[in-house]
């Protein structure tokens, strides 16, 4: 059987000037980044009613696999195959888990968006603008206090954080400065990976370069010793960091391997981040077609939870309908069956592990949305097993819809996209509503994420957690909405708690005031924001021939 990467190189591309004419973007709105990549600058773009936003979201994942991008890229294809205007809006790979464990964020088998190696490796260089912003801001604050400190920075209550776009656990915890005064003052440090900074986050919900520079003003480094927060504004960093941005900020325009138009910019990583691709994005997409196909990552408890109560909230946007991608094999896994037995017909396990997907499915209708459950099929999955997941998403009003995309393309997708086409009829913006309040304050937000959306009993603060989420309240920042960095494994904070867990506390280790993106992080559990590397990790075989193309590759 061939790789993803095998039948990706095997499919001719279209040259990008053509996907752009397909998507309506003109071409004096295109910066080709050679033959099959372009930039697109997004404030040319004509103007247009918006269309209908679908947003796909899964199962807590599993080692079973879910396919929440694979589902993501063949429904955009089925909904051109049903002669609807359709475009993909889709989050951008990092580094991270290509070279890592989790592989890629390009769709497998004939659902996939091209050309992958590229956009899984360099792209056009986003994630290295944010990580050069990033770290820029760093070496300012250093460089003021070594310079005479004239804010009166205090050493001791730096929170800015370097980036690198690498798993690399080394450098969490480390100490800087040190080999004498030239060298700069020691102190504690550490890095984040670069996804989840909060330049990332700033660069996917800006609206516009004005908008971005003003978020980069409001970032928060630190404090003085009088107690007074530091700004990047106070360093005079906004400018030389947006000038790094500039490029970065437009989308990039690809493709699926049957034409569709794909725009994938920023926003990995929901378990450490907001983990949604840019607003900029996004908005395009809607001004020049009927149905925007996106997705959020992880679990639809992280992902979609975030993409509602961060990203819409922020920019306006309410989605049609959500798609929730899950497998029987998945949800077998959910109901405690080890990995080498889930291709055995299992109802009693599959009933038990359909708890996560029912708690899912209650969560979106509680937020008003239609919910469409996409079954990416396995062959052996039993029909009793499909008739059973069937039963219980009807007891939502959810439909329930046979996804094989990753072996079809489009093609297998199409019963799924009538599903999705059906969901959108029904829709009503007026039904939709947060997880919660902006003025409610900010331990009362995170206790109703965890009680309404998670199932917990309650929070649990450890160290000096509550009162870093007590003075961000008392500062101005209670009406911020709160970004839970949890495992992706369960709906607490527990990887080993699977299906829907229940009466449990959310235990808090840490909160991080991202003034500029707009956000609380609330870390929980043992989450970190820089990965580690796997014993073996994907890299060990990846390679490139004399010839220069890239083996290995998933």
């Amino acid at each position: 059987m061939p790789s993803d990467l095998q039948i990706a190189q095997g499919v001719p591309l279209l040259p990008i000037q053509e996907i752009a004419a397909r998507a309506g973007i003109p071409a004096d709105c295109l910066e080709p980044y050679g033959a099959y990549k372009a930039k697109v600058r997004t404030a040319a773009l004509p103007q247009a009613a918006p269309g209908k936003l679908v947003l796909v979201t899964a199962v807590n994942p599993t080692p079973a696999g879910e396919g929440k991008t694979t589902v993501s890229i063949g429904l955009a294809d089925a909904l051109r195959r049903l002669d609807k205007r359709a475009m993909l809006a889709l989050r951008q790979p990092s580094q991270g888990p290509v070279f890592g464990m989790k592989g890629g964020a390009t769709g497998g088998g004939w659902a996939q968006v091209a050309p992958m190696d590229e956009i899984n490796l360099h792209f056009t260089g986003d994630i290295h603008a944010v990580t050069a912003a990033n770290n820029l801001l760093a070496a300012l604050v250093d460089n003021h206090i070594s310079q005479g400190n004239a804010l009166g920075i205090d050493p001791r209550q730096i929170t800015w954080r370097r980036c690198l776009d690498s798993n690399d656990r080394q450098l969490r915890a480390i100490i800087s400065g040190l080999g004498g005064k030239a060298n700069g003052m020691p102190r504690e440090d550490g890095f984040d990976i670069t996804t989840a900074s909060e330049v990332m986050a700033i660069l996917c919900l800006a609206e516009n370069l004005a908008d971005l520079k003003a978020r980069l003003a409001r970032i928060v480094v630190g404090r003085t010793f009088a107690g007074e927060a530091v700004t990047a504004a106070a360093l005079k960093a906004q400018g030389a960091m947006a000038a790094l941005l500039r490029d970065a900020l437009r989308p990039n325009l690809v493709q699926t391997l049957e034409g569709t138009p794909a725009l994938i910019h920023g926003g990995p990583f929901a378990n450490i981040a907001h983990g949604c691709n840019s607003v900029v994005a996004t908005r395009a997409a809607l001004g020049l077609t009927d149905y925007v196909v996106t997705e959020a990552g992880f679990g639809a408890d992280l992902g979609a939870e975030k993409f509602i109560d961060i990203k819409c909230r922020s920019a306006g946007f309410i989605p049609a309908c959500v798609v929730v991608v899950a497998t029987v094999r998945a949800l077998k896994s959910h109901g405690g069956v080890a990995k080498a037995d889930l291709a055995a017909e299992n109802l009693p396990a599959l009933e038990a592990g359909l708890a996560n997907l029912d708690r899912h499915l209650r969560n979106i209708r509680a937020w008003g949305l239609e919910a469409v459950v996409a079954l990416n099929r396995f062959t052996g999955d039993a029909e009793a097993e499909i008739d059973l997941v069937r039963r219980v998403a009807a007891t939502h009003g959810a439909r329930v819809a046979l996804c094989e995309v990753w072996a079809k393309g489009g093609a297998g997708g199409e019963e799924l996209a009538q599903a999705v086409l059906d969901a959108c009829d029904q829709a009503d913006p007026d039904r939709f509503t947060n997880t919660y309040p902006d003025d409610m304050p900010l331990e009362q937000k995170l206790e109703t994420l965890a009680t309404r959306v998670y199932g917990a009993r309650g929070v649990a603060y450890g160290g000096a957690s509550r009162a870093q989420l007590r003075q961000i309240q008392q500062t101005g920042g209670g009406g911020l909405p709160v970004c839970v960095a949890k495992t992706q494994y369960s709906f607490s904070d527990d990887p080993k708690k699977t299906g829907a867990p229940h009466g449990f506390d959310l235990t808090v280790r840490q909160v991080r005031l991202s003034a500029g993106a707009g956000f609380v992080v609330v870390f929980c559990g043992d989450i970190i924001a820089m990965p580690g590397l796997p014993k073996i990790p994907a890299a060990e075989d990846i390679d490139v021939d004399g010839e220069g193309n890239i083996t290995g590759l998933f």
